[in-house]
C-alpha cells in the first residue's frame, strides 16, 4: 500500500512537471512572437490605394515588431480570392491580411460564403468616404441641383460608375440615394475596373457621376476637368478643404464608405492578437504611416480589435439592406 501511494505521488509529480514545462514552453513561444517574417495578404492589385495603404502600414509595423512583413497580392473574384486566402491560413499570426469592406458585401451577392465571422479582427487603420464627382462642364452647379434632377427625371436618365457592379462605391452611392428618399436603382450603374477609368468616361461625357473617394479624383480635379460637389464624411478632408460635406449642404448624416483593417483567420491566440494590436497602434500613429496617408488624402481611422469587430458586424447589416434594395441580393 505504501509502495503504491509512493508510485502515485511520483506519477503526480511527473505529470505536474510535464504540464509546467508545457506552459513555460508555450509562454516562451508567445513571448518570442514573432520569430519569423509575417505575410500580409492584399486582396487587390498592386499599385492601387489598398495596396499602397498595406505596404505603408507593413513598413511601419516592421519597425515595431523587428520582423519583415511581406506584402503579397492575391487578386481575383472582386476580392474573394484574397479574402479566402486570409481565412484559410493557419491561425498562428504569421499570415494576416488587409481586409476591406467587401467582406460585408460579397456574401450578400452570392459571390462567397465568407462573412466577417470567419475573421479575427485585429485593428482598423483606414476609412475612405465617397465623394460625389461630376465633370467640370456639368449642367448642374451644386449637389442640390443634381439630386433634384435625379429625383424628378425618369429612372435610368443618369449614369454613374467608379467600381464594379455591387462594389463599394456603387453600394455607398445607392445607400445615399436611399437616404435621400430616392430609389436605390434610380441611377444606372455602369461597371468599371475602378475610379481611374471611370474618371476618363466622366470627362468624355460617357457617364454623369463618379461617387468614388475624393483622392481618386485628385488628378482630374487639379487639371480642372472634374469638380467634387461633396464628400459623405463627418468632417471635411484636410487635403481637400474646399470640398464640403453632405451634412453641410443637405443636412445628411449618411456616412457609408470603405473600411480597411488588419485581420487574420478565425481562431487566433488572444495573446498574439494583443501583441499585434499594440504594434499596429504604434505603427498607425507613426510618422511613416500618418504622413503618407495625409499626402495621399486617404482617411485614417483607428479601431482596436474589439471595436473593429463591432464595425464589421454593424456594416454587414447596412450593406445587406443596400444590396437587397439595389436588386443584387442572391
Amino acid at each position: 500500500m505504501t509502495i503504491t501511494n509512493h508510485s502515485l505521488k511520483i506519477k503526480t509529480l511527473l505529470a505536474s512537471s510535464v504540464a509546467a514545462a508545457v506552459l513555460v514552453a508555450s509562454g516562451a513561444a508567445l513571448a518570442d512572437y514573432p520569430e519569423r517574417p509575417i505575410t500580409l495578404i492584399v486582396p487587390w492589385a498592386a499599385g492601387g490605394g489598398t495596396d499602397a495603404t498595406a505596404r505603408t502600414i507593413a513598413r511601419a509595423l516592421e519597425e515595431e515588431l523587428d520582423q519583415n512583413v511581406n506584402v503579397v497580392n492575391r487578386t481575383g473574384g472582386s476580392g474573394v480570392v484574397g479574402h479566402t486566402a486570409m481565412v484559410n491560413a493557419k491561425p498562428d499570426g504569421y499570415t494576416l491580411g488587409l481586409a476591406t469592406g467587401e467582406v460585408n458585401m460579397m456574401h450578400w451577392q452570392g459571390l462567397t460564403n465568407l462573412t466577417y465571422e470567419d475573421f479575427t479582427p485585429i485593428a482598423q487603420i483606414n476609412y475612405d468616404f465617397p465623394g460625389i464627382q461630376v465633370a467640370a462642364d456639368s449642367p448642374y452647379a451644386s449637389l442640390e441641383e443634381l439630386l433634384d434632377a435625379i429625383r424628378t427625371e425618369p429612372k435610368g436618365t443618369f449614369t454613374a460608375s467608379g467600381t464594379g457592379q455591387g462594389g463599394v462605391w456603387h453600394l455607398a452611392f445607392a445607400g445615399f440615394l436611399m437616404d435621400q428618399n430616392i430609389p436605390a436603382d434610380q441611377v444606372t450603374w455602369i461597371p468599371s475596373e475602378g475610379a481611374a477609368p471611370a474618371m476618363v468616361e466622366l470627362v468624355s461625357g460617357g457617364i454623369d457621376i463618379v461617387p468614388s473617394s475624393v483622392p481618386e479624383a485628385r488628378s482630374m480635379m487639379e487639371a480642372g476637368r472634374v469638380k467634387s460637389f461633396a464628400v459623405m464624411s463627418p468632417e471635411r478632408i484636410p487635403s481637400f478643404p474646399d470640398t464640403p460635406t453632405t451634412n453641410e449642404l443637405i443636412d445628411s448624416s449618411y456616412q457609408v464608405g470603405e473600411w480597411r483593417g488588419i485581420a487574420g483567420p478565425k481562431g487566433m491566440d488572444p495573446e498574439i492578437v494583443a501583441t499585434l494590436e499594440a504594434a499596429l497602434e504604434a505603427a498607425y500613429n507613426s510618422d511613416t504611416y500618418q504622413e503618407f496617408m495625409d499626402q495621399q488624402g486617404f482617411g485614417t481611422e483607428w479601431r482596436n480589435a474589439e471595436e473593429f469587430g463591432q464595425l464589421m458586424q454593424e456594416m454587414d447589416s447596412v450593406f445587406g439592406e443596400i444590396v437587397e434594395q439595389v436588386g443584387l441580393a442572391n
